[in-house]
């Protein structure tokens, strides 16, 4: 019998150490409010380091096709530094929706091509869509699609789009790449510009069908992967929020007293410290139901998204407010960490969408 594991392996501790240093060299918060400036900062070569040198780009791809083969256990150690760093780059739209939903597809060779970095991808579906709630924004006229999907996150930094497009016999699945012709990619302005949003047009745009009638089943499983692995993101966005806070009220001083012995204080952050853990359980419970493709996992997914998107907004307003005035200010990096957690918690749909679908999954009546 399959048991859930939630505590963290030697390899584990060791993927999350190099990613950690890593992102702390190379995106530190002074750099990274740089993706707010008129003309925004490149991240493309902290992208090529995670995705090349640490081989990260390829770990939900099987040896065999040329990935690591490793499983959502080691890719949720990687979302969690993500978010602990508000780190630029599209892994969750390339390394999880994309590669996820081409191997679902059946689609051996563009997996190949992300998996060893050279080729980053992006799924053509807005970040908002919820499992389950997809609806094609795309069709198929003879060999040309045309259509707009909204929100699509990563497609301005992608080379290749994976496109679901409705088909005369259902869902598709199409590749096409980003700077085809007759394809636009319109990035919009978004709450949080650490992952980037943008408008994809196909205008008659010539493509390459991939799935074999599998389409429908190769967008959801990205789609509950993509919800699981965003849990992971918002619990280390949370954790970086709590101790940062943490350790600021033992420093800072009023009236002759760190303000963190302030019985509110503590009040406050002993509470923080519940949801934080609890939000640890519920996001490691969905990644490892993931990784062992266990029957729960639909519905963990569904759990710890409902929980941790509302944990991580809650952490990143306490971290901004506990601050006092040095958490309202631009150099100061909490803002950076609201954002991300706002802009998550719209991710593949709401809190709300998440618990109207966990009761449709275990049979509960309206």
């Amino acid at each position: 019998m399959n048991t859930a594991d939630l505590l963290y392996s030697d390899t584990e501790d060791a993927l999350r150490d190099s990613v950690r240093r890593l992102l702390a060299d190379r995106c530190p918060p002074e750099l990274v409010v740089g993706a707010y400036d008129g003309t925004p900062a490149d991240f493309s070569g902290v992208w090529k380091s995670l995705a090349v040198d640490l081989g990260l780009a390829g770990l939900l791809v099987p040896e065999e096709l040329g990935g690591a083969g490793a499983s959502a256990r080691e890719a949720a150690v990687v979302m969690e530094e993500i978010g602990r760093a508000v780190a630029p780059v599209p892994y969750l739209s390339s390394s999880v929706l994309a590669t996820v939903a081409l191997l679902k597809a059946g689609d051996t060779e563009t997996v190949g091509a992300l998996a060893d970095g050279t080729t980053t991808g992006a799924l053509a579906v807005g970040l908002a869509t919820a499992p389950g709630r997809f609806t094609p924004a795309v069709r198929r006229d003879g060999n040309a699609l045309t259509g707009t999907v909204t929100g699509v996150a990563g497609a301005a930094e992608a080379d290749i789009l994976v496109v679901p497009v409705e088909g005369p016999d259902g869902l598709e699945l199409h590749t096409v790449p980003a700077g085809a012709a007759r394809v636009t990619v319109a990035p919009v302005l978004a709450l949080d510009m650490t992952r980037p949003l943008s408008d994809v047009t196909f205008d008659a745009a010539v493509s390459t069908r991939i799935d074999d009638g599998s389409a429908a089943d190769a967008v959801r499983e990205a789609l509950v992967l993509g919800a699981a692995l965003l849990a992971s993101e918002q619990l280390g966005l949370a954790q970086w929020c709590f101790q940062t806070t943490l350790a600021y009220v033992k420093e800072r001083t009023q009236f002759g007293r760190a303000v963190g012995s302030f019985q509110a204080i503590k009040h406050r952050l002993a509470d923080l410290w519940l949801e934080v853990t609890s939000a640890a359980a519920a996001a490691r419970y969905a990644a490892d139901t993931a990784a062992r493709g266990d029957a729960d996992a639909e519905v963990a997914a569904t759990i710890a998204q409902a929980y941790c998107s509302e944990v991580a907004v809650h952490a990143a307003e306490e971290c901004v407010q506990l601050h006092g005035g040095i958490g309202m200010t631009w150099e100061y990096p909490a803002h950076l960490y609201l954002k991300r957690a706002k802009s998550d918690q719209l991710a593949f749909g709401t809190a709300y969408r998440h618990r109207a679908h966990l009761a449709g999954l275990i049979d509960l009546p309206a």
